[in-house]
Order: C-alpha cells, then structure tokens, then sequence
C-alpha cells in the first residue's frame, strides 16, 4: 500500500526515534499507526486507527513520551479457577464491545481470560480514565507516608500557582469527589470542549501547562455542593501528588503498587507536554495486570497484610462519597461506586476494572467501543455481563 506523504514522514520519525517495540507490532499495524494524524486529539480518530494505536500509544514518541513504570521480579500467580458457567454467549459479548481482552478472577483464580482485535496477554492496552482510580490510590498511600497532611488540606498549599484561582479553597477532598465547583466541559465529542483542549495550552513561562489552564477556569457553584465530571482536575491531583513526594507518578506507583502487588510486565505512563504524568489517563498495561491492581484493591490495598493506604481509608475512596443523579450509582474518591457494594474504575471506548467484594471478584476489561468514547449500548451490555459473572458465581454456592 503506498503511504501518503504525511504517514512517510511520521513512520520515518518513528524509525529515527528508535522506539522500542515498534518493529514488534504487526504490519497492518504499523500501516494504520502511520495514517494516526498528528494535529488532532485521539477523541477523532478513526476506529481502525484506534484499534491500532490503543495497543501501542507508548510506541509512538511523535504522540507521547512516557515513564516506564517497573515490574518486580516476583509475579503474583494467577492460578486457574473451574470455567465460569455463564448464561450468555461471551463470544457475542466481546464482538459488540468490541473486546481486546477480558480477564476475570474471583478470590484471585482465573476464571475467564478471553482476548479479540489481533489482541493478547504480552500486550499493553490504554487504561484511559482507568487511570483515575490508581491516582486515587496513590493520593492514599502519600496520606500513609506523611507526604499529605490531610484530605481536606486545600489545593494551594501544595500548587502555590493556584493561589487566586477557583481552585484557592477547594480542598483535596473535593478534587477526589470532583466537586470542586469549577467550570468543566468533558463532553467527548466536542472539539472545543477543556478535554479537548486542555493538552494543548500554551502555559505562561514557568508555570505548568496544566496549572495554568485550571487556574483559568471560573467558579460555577460553591465547592462541595455539586459533583461533575473533570479528567482536568484529576490531572491537577497528579501535579500535586508530585509536588507532595517529590518523586514522578511512575516511580511512585511501582514502588507503591507495581513491584508489591506483583504485576508481570512493566507499565507506560503517558506524559504532558511539560514531563509529568497525565494522572487522569493513559496507563498502559497487560489486562491481566490490570485485573492483579483489581486483586490488590479487593486484599485491602495491601500486601502480606500491610496496606500503603491509612485505615479506613480505602473504604471512603469506594463507597458513595457524592451522588451523581443515577439511580444505584455513586461516586468515592476517583471510584464509581454501586448501591450493591461494589465498584470500578472506568475509562471511555470500554477500558474498566468491575471490583465485587462480596463475591471476591474482581473483572478487567479492555476494549474500543464501536460507539465512540460513550457508547449507549456497549455500557449497559457490559453492566449486564457484570450481572451474568455475578449470577454465575451465586449459583455455585453451596445450597
């Protein structure tokens, strides 16, 4: 196939850059990566080019630098569990998703691990705001090791640029609950929206890119009274997490999380323009390692009974800290939470981790919703398998 000139140019790049991996994706692949434009947010892409690049954005310097986030040497072993006997056909379930992978454990064996799109389990998929809720994590875990002083510390004593911002008196506690009451636009398919624009601020000299597009934005309502949705503000408690451990976010969640809970294969961390994590987005990991974080959230955040988190605290992050207007559904600290008692991290065109105390289950999806980033049918479809997992597990309890 001849390549136009704008791809040449961006596969030459890539060749020069002498980016790991890159001759290690297939050639239908490294086709569609080179058509990936590069003026334009991945939000626009094309479908082909999604499912292309989602399992390879950290090969691709022209698009994103990234910290590697190291394994240790000690994987934690998945043992296999009896097949789940579920009453829906998993095969149809993955094709209207549009599944890279799902993998479920329930009180840590394996009990379905399926994987489609040319997909398998020595790749790394992009977590998008799955993300959310490992920064969540770590916000507890700094709480833990005196970085931190309080949750309801305010912003400013940590990011002293957002002295005289909305942001001034909005407590730490109010960015995990996202009810800072600063204006936000997270609408997906809007080019003019801040999720869309954020990434390409042009900041002041000496300020972070970031920092200085939030300090920017209005006050719409009194901080604590109303929740809405920012990825811009998760990003804002990744600065502030750096700034507080003095340590990028990548070192920080190996040494917390990576190497203890025993992941297989080391992570990526896409970056800003300005070096730091984009904390809100972009883990890219093998979903079996994303289903050992679910195992580990599930053990109490903690290894050979010593959590990284204070007491208490990982039960405030996932159960109901603010509601959202959806019948059953609540919002923690970066977590999704359930009337039922579980909760999930979530990331749009289908990226999650379904965490179900009661039945010590735990489901990691990776997927590129045919929908787009929000999709109307592959959202409740994908509630439903969490059901059909849940019912299948119910009915092997002993009568």
């Amino acid at each position: 196939m001849k390549l136009p000139k704008i791809a040449l140019g961006l596969l030459a790049a890539l060749v020069l850059a002498g980016t790991a991996g890159w001759f290690s994706l297939d050639k239908e692949t490294r086709g569609l990566l080179a058509t990936v434009p590069t003026n334009r947010d991945l939000l626009f892409w094309t479908q082909p080019q999604r499912d292309a690049a989602f399992r390879a954005l950290d090969r691709l310097p022209i698009l994103a630098k990234v910290h590697v986030i190291p394994a240790g040497g000690t994987p934690r072993p998945l043992p296999p569990g009896p097949p789940l006997k579920l009453a829906l056909d998993v095969d149809a379930y993955m094709a209207g998703q549009r599944s890279a992978a799902v993998v479920v454990l329930q009180d840590g064996r394996l009990r379905l691990e399926r994987y489609g799109l040319g997909f398998d389990a020595s790749g790394r998929w992009t977590s998008f705001s799955v993300a959310k809720s490992m920064t969540s994590v770590l916000v507890g875990a700094a709480l833990r090791d005196g970085h931190i002083r309080s949750m309801d510390d305010k912003v400013s004593a940590y990011l002293p640029h957002m002295k005289g911002s909305a942001y001034d008196e909005v407590s730490i506690r109010q960015l995990l609950t996202m009810t800072s009451g600063v204006r936000w636009n997270e609408d997906y398919g809007d080019p003019n929206s801040d999720v869309a624009k954020f990434n390409n601020h042009q900041p002041e000299a000496g300020v972070d890119a970031l920092v200085s597009y939030m300090r920017q934005l209005p006050r719409e309502a009194p901080a604590g009274t109303r929740w809405h949705y920012s990825t811009g503000e998760t990003n804002l408690v990744g600065i502030l997490l750096n700034q507080a451990t003095k340590k990028p976010l990548s070192t920080y969640l190996s040494e917390k999380i990576w190497v203890p809970a025993g992941m297989e294969q080391q992570a990526t961390w896409i970056l800003s323009k300005t070096g730091q994590e984009i904390s809100g987005c972009c883990i890219q990991a093998a979903t079996r390692d994303f289903a050992r974080f679910g195992q580990f959230i599930l053990d109490g955040a903690s290894v050979n009974g010593q959590a990284i988190v204070p007491e208490g605290w990982l039960a405030e992050a996932t159960t109901e800290r603010t509601g959202i207007d959806q019948p059953g559904r609540g919002y923690g600290y970066f977590w999704w939470t359930y009337s039922d008692g579980s909760f999930a991290a979530r990331g749009i065109f289908g990226q999650g981790i379904f965490i179900d105390p009661k039945r010590r289950l735990v489901i990691a999806s990776n997927a590129n919703w045919g929908g787009g980033a929000r999709d109307a049918v592959a959202d409740p479809a994908r509630q439903a398998f969490y059901r059909a997992v849940q019912q299948a597990i119910d009915a092997e309890a002993p009568r």
